[in-house]
């Protein structure tokens, strides 16, 4: 199943989420588009209810089934809780680390930036947005894409870096200072649904 490149606020009001970080599409109309509007009214089976919260988290780290699939199968087989490994995995992905720097917008943009050559990981070009980084490593804007517009302004807005992660607005660097603990990590999903989505 292909990465999904359509319409974010559709995809984010259908899903109950905000896929773009931003929250503003579920500020305006906080319901699942349609002509019923809010008074959609469909109680949800156990299996849909595991498949939704499965499309919630894949949509948010904007990754394709197989991506998302292989992740899955890696964290069961890391020592601690299943679903808590699979998040930590997901949020060590190099584009959505960048976003969490404030280095884009958007993760969509995130794997932009990174897919078209302009970070540096520990001061090697890496362009694969899916690679994996480790606590320790140094994450950091390349000399000749410093000035460009789109991450001098996702820098400029950002107020908010968190924890786990370190970050230099004079350099564009940051440090990925350790693996983020679950309380820091999207409360709006319940990773037990997912496990529960793929066991059965």
């Amino acid at each position: 199943m292909a990465r999904y490149t359509g319409p974010l606020w559709k995809k984010s009001r259908r899903l109950g989420i905000s896929l773009s970080g931003t929250g503003k599409e579920l500020d305006k109309r906080p319901y699942p588009p349609g002509q019923h509007g809010p008074n959609q009214r469909r109680k949800q089976s156990e299996y849909g209810l595991q498949q939704a919260e499965k499309q919630k988290l894949r949509y948010m780290y904007n990754m394709n089934e197989r991506q998302f699939r292989r992740a899955f199968e890696e964290a069961g087989k890391m020592k601690g809780i299943h679903g808590e490994n699979f998040m930590i995995l997901l949020e060590s992905r190099l584009d959505n680390l960048v976003y969490r720097l404030g280095l884009a917008r958007t993760r969509r943009q995130a794997r932009q930036i990174v897919g078209h050559g302009h970070i540096e990981v520990d001061g090697k070009r890496v362009d694969i947005p899916s690679y994996r980084v480790k606590p320790g490593q140094v994450i950091g804007v390349r000399e000749k894409s410093r000035k460009l517009d789109i991450i001098t302004t996702s820098v400029e807005a950002n107020n908010f870096v968190p924890d786990y992660v370190t970050f230099d607005n004079n350099s564009l660097e940051g440090t990925y200072s350790r693996y983020p603990e679950r309380s820091e990590l999207p409360a709006e999903i319940n990773e037990a649904l997912i496990v529960e989505f793929y066991s059965r």
